[in-house]
């Protein structure tokens, strides 16, 4: 047990933001300790600094900033939360901020850019050499979410006639690459990608090898207008690890890496679950109570909605409540377990959008198989909420009531967990973010008056 403790507590070392770093860079900032704060942030990676960062408050920020020039290089700028980026490169002057970007990738300063006001997008840009800047805003030029804006314009490409010892003698003596690039592309005569090959490949290949001989199966292109979600759910489809970008005339303009795709799948999952929530565009802690409230607020409106229209439901059985008191202490009950199936089936069905695993093809398959499960739960727990409500109320028929509305509340609620939100998708509105109120809404007023309706025609 101490052996498993142990092993816990270093992996707690080793990933992330030690949890003592914050107070203790507190104190240091206190203390005007500079060489304090260099030993504790010195080691730090950009992810780690970022957190940290985000941890103090605006006034140690710019102290920190202050105390410890160059703190804050360009991977710590992309490791920033959006929120805190225009802040952060307000702090920085025009030759910290130069210095900062000056060996990012295209990718990463167009990732940066695009996240940032007017005014810190043009301090970034000014500080980017003139052939970066126009690389930097050609890339902008292509619509938010696409391909072309995902990519980076450095690529390592190759004639495909090439050998194993031509393309290592350029390797060797290119006066330039990529810090991290995992494939070289040939390209034909028109600057068409052809194929690529690896560079282990490349390295254990004879010098007379032709590159062609040696290209990878998984070669495919993207359009430079491809939606980057459908680019990295092909990344994880087909295990890729860098693929190529073109144009209308199949021209070579850039390429996407692995890194890439995977930031793009974890941006929409945290988006799915944040819209499931309700609290979609909440990332991090540096958003201010306004910004917040200003994005939670119409969700709660909508769940306001839909708890007025389930009372008006009640209302209508507001006579049968008065003389079956035990009416009002099972609703409940009902209207709850429906809002629980409904959103359990809601979630797997978001998710399979989001991946493309629910289609058209198979949405028949699928619907019936959560119809199925929403009857067998029904009737699982339809015949415990029913001998229960016997044993507490005496009253057999009430338990009959209350069996027979849960059985159909959970039936409906697993058939609208999957139909809503595939209707929503098919209607172009993100299911992640607008099915969880109409599922509640349609739980809620079929439990009521599923339940009430039913203790009317058999109670009374």
């Amino acid at each position: 047990m101490v052996e498993a403790e142990q092993i816990v507590d270093d992996e707690d070392e080793v990933f992330g933001l030690p949890p003592t770093i914050p107070a203790e860079v507190r104190d240091a900032l206190e203390a005007q300790d500079e060489a304090r704060l260099s030993a504790l942030t010195g080691e730090l990676h950009p992810a780690d600094l970022a957190d940290l960062l985000e941890h103090l408050s605006a006034r140690d920020r710019r102290a920190l900033m202050e105390l410890v020039p160059g703190i804050v290089d360009g991977d710590v700028l992309s490791e920033l939360a959006e929120g805190l980026r225009d802040e952060v490169v307000a702090l920085l002057g025009p030759g910290e901020l130069a210095q900062a970007v000056q060996d990012l990738d295209s990718d990463d300063v167009v990732d940066l850019v695009e996240t940032l006001d007017e005014e810190g997008q043009e301090s970034v840009l000014a500080a980017l050499t003139a052939p970066e800047r126009a690389q930097v805003e050609k890339a902008l030029a292509y619509p938010e979410g696409s391909a072309g804006r995902l990519m980076q314009v450095e690529v390592v490409r190759a004639p495909e006639h090439w050998t194993v010892a031509d393309a290592t003698t350029y390797l060797r003596h290119a006066q330039s690459l990529p810090d991290q690039f995992y494939h070289v592309v040939l390209v034909d005569p028109r600057m068409k990608p052809v194929g690529y090959c690896t560079l282990g490949r490349i390295l254990s290949s004879p010098g007379t090898t032709r590159l062609r001989d040696i290209t990878e199966d998984s070669f495919r292109t993207f359009h430079v207008l491809d939606e980057e979600e459908e680019v990295a759910r092909a990344f994880h489809r087909y295990h890729l690890i860098s693929s190529p970008v073109v144009d209308d005339d199949d021209r070579l303009m850039g390429t996407i890496t692995i890194d890439d795709a995977v930031r793009v799948l974890a941006e929409e999952h945290e988006e799915d679950l944040l819209g499931l929530g309700g609290v979609a565009g909440e990332t991090g802690f540096s958003a201010s109570p306004t910004e917040i409230m200003r994005g939670r607020a119409p969700w709660l409106a909508v769940n306001l909605a839909s708890a007025i229209l389930a009372s008006m439901v009640i209302g209508l059985f507001e006579g049968a409540i008065e003389k079956i008191v035990a009416l009002a202490v099972l609703m409940p009950i009902v209207a709850s377990m429906g809002g629980a199936a409904g959103t359990q089936g809601l979630t797997v069905a978001v998710r399979a959008l989001a991946t493309r695993d629910l289609t058209v093809a198979n949405a028949g398959r699928v619907i019936l198989r959560e119809l199925a499960v929403g009857l067998f739960n029904g009737l699982v727990f339809a015949f415990v909420i029913g001998v229960v409500s016997w044993w507490r109320f005496d009253d057999g028929m009430i338990g009959l009531v209350i069996a027979l509305a849960m059985l159909l509340n959970l039936v409906v609620a697993a058939g609208a967990g999957v139909l809503i939100p595939m209707t929503l998708d098919r209607l172009r509105v993100d299911p992640a973010i607008a099915s969880g109120p109409f599922v509640t809404t349609v739980t809620d007023i079929v439990g009521f008056f599923a339940f009430l309706g039913l203790a009317v025609v058999i109670l009374l």
